[in-house]
Formats: C-alpha cells, structure tokens, sequence
C-alpha cells in the first residue's frame, strides 16, 4: 500500500485480506472435519466464498495498479476452487451427465490465462516481477513459469473431462479434494510472498515453496485413499 492510493483502493485491499485471512482460517478447519458432514460443507463453502472474495478484489487491484502477474494467478488460483465445487454438481458425467456453459468457459479461460502467464515468464520475466533467475544466459521467470504450467494443467484436466468423462465413480471425490487443497497451497503462497517477503525479497522460492510440498503431499494423499476405496472393495476385504 502507498500513501497516495485513493481510499477506495485502500479499502479493497483491506477487503482482499480479509477475504485472504478467512480463506486461510477456514480451510484446515473444513478439512479436519468428517468429510461430507454438516461442518465439512459448512465451512467448505465458507472456504469457497472467501476465495472467490480473495480473486475478485485481486482481479480488481491487479488492473488498477497494474500488477498482470496477480491477475493471472488469480484467475488459475481461485479456479482449483471453482473446479472443486462445481465437481460435487457433475458426479453423474459417467452416466451421461454434460457440464454447463459455464464451466467449459472457465476452463478455457484458465487455460489461456494460464498460458499466458507462462509465455511471459519467458518473455517478459521483469514484467512478472518474481522469482527471476538466469537459465543458460537467458533471464527467466520461474515462478510465472511453474504457476502457469499448473493452471494450464487445471484447465486441460477440465476440459479432458468433460470431453472424455470419468468412469470411475469416486472420481468426483478425488478432485473435489485435490482442487480444495490446490486452492488452500495458492492462500499459502500468498501468504509466504507477503510476510516472508520482507525478509528475503522477490526469491522463487518464497513463491514456491508451498507448491514443492503441497503437490507431492496431494499425490500420497491421492494414492493412500485409493489403495483404501479399492481395499473395501476387493472381495478379500468382504
């Protein structure tokens, strides 16, 4: 925040943290709570409100100031909420059911403004303005690099979908769970980028570092539950 920043400009960025703070407060507690019980949907929408909350008034801020490397992280960040959310609604595309307007759209804007976040961590790595190294003499932007490259892959997972459908039926499960915490490592990004910051500057991996725990973390997650769904229903376990 600068001294010369309208008020309106202050009071959305006070906006944005609250929003931020309450994404970041809600989501263990949704997750430490039984899975599809009152208190897990509870809070989970909480959760989601906050994020959609945490991507608008980025969106907003990022096209004031302007910061394009914010608007393109939040259009993919709060998308892994998106995408979870709206899997609760589409568990019967193995049968047949189709995904609304809506979604492809949000999938294809992910998509491309994942992308792009991408292209300009080659291009235009000053103008990201994080996470700048040097790659064989060539001055990248490797956070923009790798976040791009995640929502890119968000997008295509969508859309791969909801071309070719699932067919196993605790799909639905599985995303829902991976979009939410894929969210919860983007509130956690933004945190460590504000706070340890201060300290060590515009390093990747201040950026980075919940992205390398996180996304390792998801897949034993992913793996230790369907070696325990296909335990239950393996003939030797009835």
């Amino acid at each position: 925040m600068h001294a010369n920043w309208p008020a309106w400009l202050r009071s959305l960025l006070y906006i944005h943290i609250f929003f931020g703070a309450s994404a970041f407060l809600c989501a263990p507690i949704a997750l430490a709570t039984r899975k599809g019980g009152r208190n897990h949907r509870t809070w989970g929408k909480i959760y989601f409100w906050s994020m959609f909350g945490v991507a608008a008034s980025a969106l907003v801020l990022s096209f004031a100031l302007p910061v394009w490397f914010l608007a393109m992280v939040s259009v993919f960040s709060f998308y892994a909420a998106y995408s979870a959310y709206r899997i609760l609604y589409l568990k019967a595309l193995p049968k047949g059911a189709r995904p609304a307007g809506y979604d492809w759209v949000a999938a294809v804007v992910t998509f491309i403004a994942s992308a792009l976040l991408c292209i300009m961590g080659f291009i235009q790595p000053r103008l990201m303005g994080v996470g700048v190294v040097s790659v064989a003499g060539f001055q990248v932007s490797i956070v923009s690099i790798v976040f791009g490259m995640i929502g890119m892959r968000l997008g295509y997972g969508s859309l791969h979908q909801f071309l070719r459908p699932p067919q196993e039926k605790l799909f639905w499960w599985f995303e829902h769970m991976k979009g939410m915490i894929g969210s919860y490592i983007a509130a956690m990004t933004a945190f460590s980028a504000v706070n340890l910051s201060r300290w060590f500057g515009a390093a990747w991996w201040v950026w980075l570092w919940p992205t390398i725990v996180g996304v390792p973390a998801i897949a034993f997650w992913s793996a230790y539950y369907k070696r325990k769904f296909a335990a239950r229903r393996s003939p030797a376990a009835v």
